[in-house]
């Protein structure tokens, strides 16, 4: 597999219109955020500056027009795991601009099977997100151009097969 030299930190910072993200696990715990989860799960109250860095970052593109934007691959029941991430951070994040979409496969095959978590950026640039069988973040892997079109296809396939967040949640949500 072609690699770029660029990083996954290039791409948010040089982005121009749009970037999407396509979240396959149901467990990150490992990945950050871990002190959040942990008071999460001990029925504390999510903390006033709560991923505030992230907000940050996505008002700093939103506002200048650009769509941030994911689709989670989930099934039911939810995980604690992801309790925690739709219910802290999906909601905490959407005052930043960010657009949530979720594709639930409870009762229905997986059309994006075996794809990995991903960035696309643009339509032109795509970054694969490693974790560990945890849910350990392990880094991010820039695609050659080549690979790009096959994962517009994964987005593509993925929005249309997902519904937005706030009807899923107002549904299934904890």
């Amino acid at each position: 597999m072609t690699t770029s030299s660029r990083t996954l930190g290039d791409l948010f910072d040089t982005f121009q219109r749009e970037a999407f993200r396509l979240e396959t696990l149901d467990d990150y715990s490992k990945s950050g955020n871990v002190d959040a989860y942990h008071a999460f799960l001990a029925g504390e109250p999510q903390p006033d500056d709560y991923n505030a860095g992230w907000v940050e970052e996505l008002r700093s593109h939103t506002g200048k027009g650009k769509r941030v934007y994911r689709v989670h691959i989930l099934r039911r029941p939810l995980t604690d795991y992801l309790r925690f991430e739709l219910g802290w951070g999906y909601q905490k994040n959407m005052s930043g601009g960010e657009e949530f979409f979720i594709l639930d496969v409870t009762d229905r095959p997986n059309p994006l099977q075996g794809v990995p978590d991903f960035w696309l950026f643009d339509s032109e640039s795509v970054a694969v997100m490693n974790y560990d069988g945890a849910g350990k973040y392990r880094g991010s892997e820039v695609l050659s151009s080549e690979r790009t079109a096959e994962f517009a296809g994964h987005r593509d396939a993925a929005l249309t097969h997902a519904e937005p967040f706030t009807e899923w949640w107002a549904e299934y949500g904890a």
